[in-house]
């Protein structure tokens, strides 16, 4: 794509009421291969921005009574700022003040070089303040404007320390909990029991005392079993041993 193609995409809508200033601005950019809008008026350009001159509905003003808004798609507006009913300033301040029209650069043109009307225009949002006549070079300063806003905003990402992340994030919290914890199903395996199953240990606890209980009985029947020949052994009476004899 060529330069002449990029430029020639941008809408610039050109606002005065002098029709020599108007044709003049026209045509110089034209020349620098932009697509043009001219109207006479405030009112008018903020018809054809979607708004409405609050200021000027009256009967004898069809335009701002008027439902019907054609609106356009601008990339720039270039101003007079002495016209009659909205001034320049005035213009500049509604489209600062919408959220729709907010983005799109607004350069200030006059005749007059009065300080405090510069200054004020351009802490109050405009881009650039023309002193007129308007010359070829001066449209060359509008391509910056232009193609800062074309270019898209980037997202803005907070840049978060890695110690942080790793405190914010849940599963990397569950991975470094304390190691008592990961220990209880490790040994638990070694036991031949399920690694989380929480009933394990009480089942191997009754088991142990089962076992130890069974040992213990058979003990004691094997201790009674070696007693009881002793006791029942038959003896011999004292007078049988007395016929031997």
């Amino acid at each position: 794509m060529t330069v002449v193609d990029a430029e020639s995409r941008f809408h610039v809508l050109a606002v005065d009421d002098s029709i020599v200033d108007r044709k003049l601005i026209e045509m110089l950019l034209k020349n620098s291969s932009y697509q043009v809008t001219t109207v006479d008026s405030g009112s008018k350009a903020l018809e054809l921005l979607g708004l409405r001159d609050n200021g000027a509905e009256d009967a004898s003003s069809p335009s701002s009574s008027s439902p019907d808004h054609q609106e356009i798609d601008v990339n720039l507006i270039i101003t007079d700022y002495c016209m009659p009913g909205m001034t320049g300033y005035d213009l500049l301040k509604r489209v600062k003040g919408s959220s729709s029209l907010k983005d799109i650069p607004v350069v200030i043109m006059s005749s007059e070089n009065v300080p405090a009307r510069i200054s004020r225009c351009l802490e109050d949002g405009a881009e650039e303040f023309f002193l007129k006549p308007v010359k070829l070079a001066d449209m060359k300063k509008l391509k910056s404007h232009l193609l800062k806003r074309k270019q898209p905003k980037k997202p803005q990402v907070q840049a978060v320390e890695p110690e942080q992340q790793l405190d914010q994030h849940p599963a990397v919290q569950t991975a470094h909990e304390p190691e008592e914890t990961a220990a209880e199903p490790v040994s638990a395996a070694s036991n031949g029991t399920a690694v989380g199953d929480c009933n394990g240990g009480n089942k191997r606890k009754a088991a142990a005392m089962e076992q130890q209980q069974e040992e213990g009985r058979l003990t004691l029947t094997a201790a009674a079993a070696a007693v009881a020949p002793e006791s029942t052994k038959p003896r011999l009476s004292t007078s049988s041993l007395a016929v031997e004899t």
